[in-house]
C-alpha cells in the first residue's frame, strides 16, 4: 500500500494535537453547546424561572406572576408548560403550601377553560391575556371569599390590581419568553421587546428577595449587576432605563427598596456614559453611584454592606465572557456588534443577489451562443449540395421518371447530364427564368423533355426562392435575438459586478472635512462621502441656509477642490424652504472636457417636417454622444423612420450595452420590422469627456470633419444604411480630439447639396476652412446658409448639420488652497 504524503498528514495531526488554541476554541464552542442543551432545549431554564417566578411577591401580598408566566409558556413551547408548572409551584411553596396550592389550583382552571374555549377563540395570542387577568380575578375572589366569608371593598380592589397586572404580564411574557426559548435569533430586538425583558429579568430577579449571602442582599446584587451588564452593552439610554424599571419592579415588591431606584438610575446612567472605558469604566461608575446614594440615603454602618455589594456585582461583572455580552449586543440596535452583524447579512444579501444576477447573465450568454451556432452546425457548401440535390430529385421526378432516356441519361451519362442541369437552374434562378442560347441548344441535344424541364424547374424554383426567403427572415431573426440576448448577458454581467462593489467607510475623511470647513469659518452640519474615486467623486453636504450667498458654488466646492486634488462642482442643490432650514447639495467631479453644440436644418421645399432627425445623448460614465439619421425619402414616413432610429438607438446605449452591439441591434429591429424597403443611415459620435477620446460610426452617412486650427480632418467609414443587410460589420473610427476642435457632422442633403461641384469634399474642405467664427451655431447657420445659395436658394432635399465644439471644462471659481487632506486614511 502506497505510503501517504507527509505533507497532507502533518498539519492535521498539528492541529488536533499540538495546536491548543484550536482545541480551547473547540472546547469553548462544545461547552457552549452543552449549556444551551442542557439549559435551553431540556427546559431547565424554565424551571429556574417559574421557580423564581413562583415565590415573587408584590407589596409583600400579591402574586401575580405565576399564571401570566404558565400561560405564555402553554401558548408558545407547550411541551415545556409542565416544567415550568413544577417551578411555579415549588416556588409558591416556599412561601406556603396554601400558595402553592391555589397557584396549582388555578392554573389547572385555566387549561381546562381554555381547552374548552379553544375552539371559539380566533386569535390565541389576542385572547389570553384576558382569559388569564379573568381567571386569575375570579380564583383570587374565591380564595378571599373562602378565607373571610365576605367580600370588603378592598378585597375586589386589590382582585382588581392583581387581574390588571396578570393582564399586563401576560402581554410582557409573551413579547419576553421567545427570547429565552429560542437559542437561534437572527432578528434584532425592538424597543418594547427590550422593555419586556427587563421587566420579565427584574420580576425574575423578585423572587431572591430575602436572601441573604454573608449579610449582603441576593437581589441588590443581581439588580446592579443587570445594570452593569446593559450599560455595558447598549450605553447610558438603556442603561438608565434598566435602572429605572428594575428599581421600580423592586420597590413595588418591597417598600423598603424605593431608595434603590435611585441607585440603579443613576448608576446605570454613570456605567453607560463611562463606556468608553469597557468595564472598568462601567464599573466605576457604579461605585461612584453607590458612594453618593449610599450617603444620601442611608446612615451609618449600612454604608459598607451597600459597598460590599457593589462589589460583589462588579465582580460578577468582570467575571462574565466577552462572549456572552458581545452575543446579546448583537440583537440591541445601536451598538457597533449589531451595525457589524447587519452589515455582515447586507454583505451576504449582496453576495447573493450578485451571484444570482450572475446566473442570468450566463444563462443569456448560453442562450446567445445556442442560436449562434444553430447556422454553424453544417458547411455552406455541404448544405447548398443538399438543397440542390432535393431540387433535383423534384424536378426529375415530375419529367425523367417516365421518360424512356432515363437510363441512358442517369445511369450512363449521370454525371454530364447532373452538370448540365445544375447550370440550366443556376441560369434560370439568376436570369429569371432565361436560358443562354448556348445551353439550350446542348440541353436539347441532350434531353427529349426539355421545355417540360424548363416548366418544372421555373415552377420548382418559385417554391425554392420562396422557401429562401422565409429561412433569410429566420436566419435575421436568430441573429437579432443572439445579439439581443449577448447584449443583455454583458449588461447584467457587469450589473452584477457594480452590486459586488461595497461601499467603502469614509468616516475619518468626512471628519476631516468638517474640520477643514469649519476651521475656515464655514458651519457644515452633515457629510456623507460615497465615492472618492478620481474622476467619480460624490458627496453629499447639509449646510445652513446661507440667503442666497451661494457659498456652495463659491466656497465649498473650490475648497473641496483643493482638498481632493480634483475639479469639484455644485452638482444638485436643493435650498432650504425656510430660513432657519437646511440646504442639501451634492457635489460630483467636474469633466475634463465639454461639448458645446449647434444644430441647423431645414426640410425639402421649405416643409415643415424633415426625414432627417437629430439626437444629442447624455450617458453614463461622462460619455456623450450626437448622432444623425437620414430617413429614406423625405416627409413623414422619413421622419418616423430617422426619429425611431435615434429613439432605439439612444434607449439601447443608455442600458449599457456597447455602441457596436446597439447599432446591429437597431439594424436588425429595423430590417425585421415591415417588408417595406425603408432604410434609414445613421451618423453616430461618441465623445468621452474624460480624455476627449472619439469614436465615429458611420451607417450609410457622409463623412465629418474635424477642424482643428488650420487643418481639416475627414473622418470617413463605408457601410450600408441600416435595415439593408442584416450581417454586416461596424466599423469604427477611432480619433483624438483636443480642446479647441470643431466636430461637423451633416446629413446627405448638405454635403451633396451644391450644385456644379465635382469634389464635394474639397468644397467642403474649402468652406470650412474660410470660416472665421468658432461658435458652433454660427457655423452650423453659414454652411447650410452656403449650401442652400449654391442651390439658387431651391432646397430640393432635407439639410441637417451638427456642430459640436471641445473645450476644456474650466470651473468658474478657482480653488481655495487650504491644508492637504489625504483622500484616504
Amino acid at each position: 500500500m502506497e505510503k501517504p504524503n507527509a505533507s497532507l498528514v502533518e498539519p492535521i495531526g498539528e492541529v488536533n494535537l499540538h495546536s491548543p488554541k484550536w482545541n480551547f476554541g473547540n472546547g469553548l464552542k462544545k461547552f457552549q453547546f452543552m449549556l444551551e442543551s442542557f439549559f435551553i432545549k431540556k427546559g431547565i431554564l424554565l424551571l429556574i424561572v417559574g421557580f423564581l417566578l413562583g415565590r415573587a411577591l408584590i407589596l409583600a401580598k400579591l402574586a401575580p406572576f405565576s399564571l401570566p408566566f404558565f400561560a405564555a409558556v402553554y401558548l408558545i413551547k407547550r411541551d415545556r408548560a409542565p416544567i415550568a408548572l413544577i417551578g411555579l409551584i415549588s416556588g409558591a411553596a416556599t412561601l406556603s403550601l396554601a400558595n402553592a396550592a391555589l397557584t396549582f389550583i388555578i392554573t389547572v382552571c385555566f387549561i381546562i377553560i381554555y381547552r374548552i374555549s379553544q375552539k371559539w377563540i380566533d386569535n390565541e395570542m389576542k385572547a389570553l391575556p384576558f382569559f388569564v387577568g379573568g381567571i386569575l380575578g375570579l380564583g383570587k375572589l374565591a380564595e378571599s371569599y373562602y378565607f373571610s366569608d365576605q367580600l370588603t371593598i378592598y378585597d375586589g380592589m386589590m382582585v382588581g390590581v392583581q387581574a390588571s397586572l396578570a393582564f399586563i404580564l401576560t402581554l410582557i411574557f409573551l413579547q419576553s419568553i421567545p427570547l429565552l426559548t429560542f437559542n437561534k435569533r437572527r432578528q434584532l430586538l425592538k424597543t418594547e421587546e427590550i422593555v419586556c425583558l427587563i421587566i420579565m429579568l427584574a420580576s425574575i430577579m423578585t423572587g431572591t428577595i430575602g436572601w441573604k449571602v454573608y449579610d449582603l442582599s441576593v437581589e441588590h446584587i443581581l439588580s446592579r449587576y443587570l445594570v452593569l451588564i446593559f450599560s455595558f452593552i447598549a450605553g447610558a439610554t438603556i442603561g438608565s432605563t434598566v435602572g429605572v424599571v428594575t428599581g421600580l419592579i423592586f420597590s413595588l415588591a418591597s417598600v423598603s427598596s424605593f431608595y434603590h431606584m435611585s441607585l440603579l438610575a443613576f448608576s446605570g446612567v454613570l456605567g453607560g456614559l463611562m463606556k468608553e472605558g469597557k468595564k472598568i469604566g462601567v464599573s466605576i461608575g457604579l461605585f461612584i453611584a453607590t458612594l453618593l446614594i449610599a450617603m444620601y440615603g442611608e446612615g451609618g454602618g449600612s454604608i459598607k454592606v451597600t459597598i460590599l455589594e457593589s462589589a460583589a456585582a462588579i465582580s460578577l461583572f468582570l467575571l462574565t465572557p466577552h462572549m456572552l455580552t458581545s452575543r446579546l449586543a448583537k440583537y440591541i440596535p445601536g451598538t457597533p456588534e449589531h451595525t457589524a452583524e447587519q452589515q455582515k447579512y447586507m454583505r451576504k444579501m449582496r453576495d447573493v443577489t450578485a451571484q444570482r444576477v450572475s446566473q442570468f447573465s450566463s444563462v443569456f450568454h448560453a442562450l446567445s451562443k445556442s442560436f449562434s451556432q444553430l447556422d454553424r452546425e453544417e458547411p455552406d457548401g455541404e448544405e447548398s449540395i443538399r438543397e440542390m440535390d432535393y431540387f433535383m430529385s423534384h424536378v426529375t421526378e415530375k419529367t425523367c421518371q417516365t421518360c424512356f432516356k432515363k437510363e441512358q441519361c442517369w445511369a450512363k451519362n449521370f454525371s454530364t447530364t447532373y452538370a448540365y442541369l445544375e447550370e440550366i437552374i443556376h441560369e434560370m434562378d439568376q436570369n429569371d427564368g432565361n436560358v443562354s442560347l448556348k445551353l439550350a441548344r446542348e440541353w436539347e441535344k441532350l434531353c427529349t423533355r426539355s421545355k417540360k424541364v424548363y416548366e418544372t424547374i421555373g415552377t420548382e424554383l418559385t417554391f425554392y426562392q420562396a422557401n429562401q426567403k422565409l429561412k433569410k427572415k429566420v436566419q435575421e431573426s436568430r441573429n437579432l435575438v443572439a445579439d439581443q440576448l449577448m447584449g443583455v448577458s454583458e449588461v447584467m454581467d457587469n450589473f452584477a459586478k457594480e452590486i459586488q462593489r461595497e461601499r467603502e467607510n469614509y468616516y475619518k475623511q468626512e471628519e476631516q472635512i468638517m474640520e477643514a470647513m469649519q476651521g475656515f469659518g464655514i458651519h457644515i452640519e452633515q457629510v456623507e462621502i460615497y465615492s472618492l474615486e478620481p474622476g467619480n467623486v460624490d458627496i453629499e453636504m447639509s449646510i445652513p441656509y446661507c440667503n442666497g450667498r451661494g457659498e456652495c458654488e463659491k466656497l465649498i466646492a473650490p475648497m473641496l477642490s483643493d482638498i481632493l486634488g480634483e475639479t469639484i462642482l455644485v452638482n444638485r442643490e436643493e435650498c432650504a424652504a425656510y430660513p432657519n432650514g437646511y440646504c442639501h447639495v451634492v457635489f460630483r467631479s467636474s469633466k475634463a472636457y465639454t461639448v458645446e453644440t449647434g444644430v441647423a436644418h431645414a426640410a425639402k421645399d421649405g416643409g415643415l417636417v424633415s426625414g432627417d432627425s437629430h439626437s444629442t445623448i447624455e450617458l453614463g460614465l461622462g460619455k456623450f454622444a450626437l448622432a444623425i439619421s437620414d430617413g429614406m425619402g423625405n416627409g413623414e414616413r422619413a421622419h418616423y423612420e430617422s426619429k425611431e432610429t435615434l429613439k432605439l438607438l439612444q434607449k439601447i446605449l443608455q442600458s449599457g450595452i456597447e455602441e457596436q452591439i446597439a447599432i446591429k441591434s437597431v439594424n436588425s429591429i429595423l430590417s425585421l420590422r415591415t417588408t417595406d424597403e425603408i432604410f434609414s443611415t445613421l451618423d453616430l459620435a461618441m465623445i468621452d469627456l474624460k480624455n476627449a477620446s472619439g469614436k465615429f460610426l458611420k451607417i450609410g452617412s457622409t463623412p465629418s470633419f474635424i477642424k482643428r486650427g488650420k487643418k481639416v480632418i475627414k473622418i470617413q467609414a463605408s457601410n450600408l444604411p441600416m435595415g439593408i443587410l442584416q450581417d454586416f460589420e461596424v466599423d469604427v473610427v477611432s480619433e483624438q480630439l483636443k480642446a479647441g476642435d470643431l466636430l461637423i457632422m451633416m446629413s446627405d442633403g448638405v454635403f451633396e447639396g451644391p450644385k456644379h461641384v465635382e469634389n464635394y469634399d474639397l468644397w467642403m474642405k474649402r468652406k470650412i476652412l474660410e470660416l472665421e467664427t468658432d461658435d458652433p451655431q454660427d457655423i452650423a447657420d453659414l454652411i447650410l446658409e452656403e449650401v442652400i445659395r449654391s442651390k439658387g436658394e431651391v432646397i430640393d432635399d432635407d439639410m441637417t448639420i451638427m456642430v459640436a465644439k471641445i473645450k476644456h471644462n474650466t470651473p468658474k471659481w478657482a480653488s481655495i488652497p487650504m491644508q492637504k487632506l489625504k483622500k484616504r486614511a
